[in-house]
């Protein structure tokens, strides 16, 4: 990549940098796409097997294409992928895959990229990496007898990856739920267990009879604007997400036993010889000089926008303005918002230059 300076460069091709890119082309923004996987899409192929969203078809839409798939089915991993990779062709973003972004800098009229391929600048960055950006392994893993096998959730592919004997899922959130039932139908009965204090739980009811009010609820009513939402945001990192198309009772019904949260080696039990930590995700964004972030290791942001790094932006952060905003039905209207500011932002930098 020669030096070269763009409009808006967007870090990341998943749901959040595509459809702040469809918005970007809208406005006529000289941009490109930057993603380090070989294709758009990759970061969901490369999930465990049997993943679903866990959001119904109807719901996980990005702007201006349907999801092809029946409103009330959980589309699979890899067809999601695809319909990602669709989106940009049907678009035509400019996306460039195979390109890691290792540092972002502000300077004089703008920020300067440090990529795999080199150097470029741009008047305005949007940082899209997801929320799965490292993921965590409790402080308890490195001493536990060294015959059991430990992943992560994001190295977790199916149960025939597993050695033999009992298995413990550590999270119980959906995914964790979800890895414990798939591995319940494949297993002796007794030999999964599920640790962890669950998250509440939206019956699948919700969706099936009440979806469109649900989602009005969640989408306009838990948003950063209203009391609720407020208070729902100030303990979202602390809490974790809720519980969707998986309940305590699924697992129970599945044969699958109960522990609470791993503390101490004491907590796992004897016949255990592979342990899955479904543990989730810690931000890191140590690549993004002078970026400020809050008590969590979040961005500091008014809704994507970065305040004291004027022309930086983000979309994609879990409750970056509503409950929504991690899901892929939400992702649209924030991306809207910041792209529109973003276009002021340089037609008012332009402005001030030809004074």
């Amino acid at each position: 990549m020669d030096s070269q300076t763009l409009d808006v460069v967007v870090i990341g091709a998943g749901q959040s940098g595509l459809a702040a890119g469809q918005f970007l082309k809208e406005a006529g923004a000289d941009f490109s796409i930057l993603d380090g996987a070989a294709r758009v899409g990759d970061v969901w192929r490369n999930r465990w097997d049997s993943l679903r969203l866990f959001t119904p078809a109807r719901y996980s839409s990005l702007p201006g294409l349907k999801f092809p798939a029946a409103g009330g089915s959980f589309p699979g991993k890899d067809g999601f992928a695809d319909y990602l990779e669709a989106y940009a062709a049907h678009f035509q973003l400019p996306v460039r895959t195979g390109i890691q972004v290792r540092s972002v800098r502000p300077v004089d009229g703008g920020f300067e990229l440090q990529a795999s391929d080199g150097e470029l600048r741009a008047r305005s960055v949007i940082a899209a990496p997801g929320a799965n950006s490292v993921p965590f392994v409790p402080r308890l893993a490195p001493f536990l007898d060294a015959s059991i096998l430990q992943l992560h959730s994001s190295e977790y592919r199916s149960p025939s990856g597993l050695p033999e004997g009992g298995v413990t899922v550590a999270g119980a959130g959906t995914s964790g739920m979800e890895i414990a039932l798939e591995l319940a139908q494949h297993r002796p009965a007794g030999s999964v267990y599920l640790a962890g204090t669950p998250t509440r739980h939206i019956p699948d009811a919700v969706f099936r009879f009440t979806g469109p009010l649900y989602w009005r609820l969640v989408n306009s009513l838990l948003t950063l604007d209203t009391r609720p939402g407020r208070k729902v945001a100030a303990g979202f990192h602390q809490q974790g997400a809720p519980l969707i198309r998986v309940s305590v009772k699924d697992v129970e019904r599945a044969g699958v036993a109960r522990l609470s949260r791993l503390q101490n080696v004491g907590d796992v039990p004897a016949d255990v010889r592979t342990i899955v930590w479904a543990t989730g995700y810690r931000p890191d964004f140590g690549w993004i000089e002078g970026l400020p972030l809050d008590a969590d290791g979040w961005p500091a942001t008014d809704r994507g926008i970065v305040p004291e790094l004027p022309g930086l932006y983000f979309v994609g952060m879990p409750f970056q303005y509503a409950l929504t905003s991690g899901l892929v039905g939400g992702v649209g209207r924030d991306a809207k918002y910041v792209v529109e500011h973003l276009v002021a932002h340089q037609r008012a930098l332009s402005w001030a230059q030809e004074q």
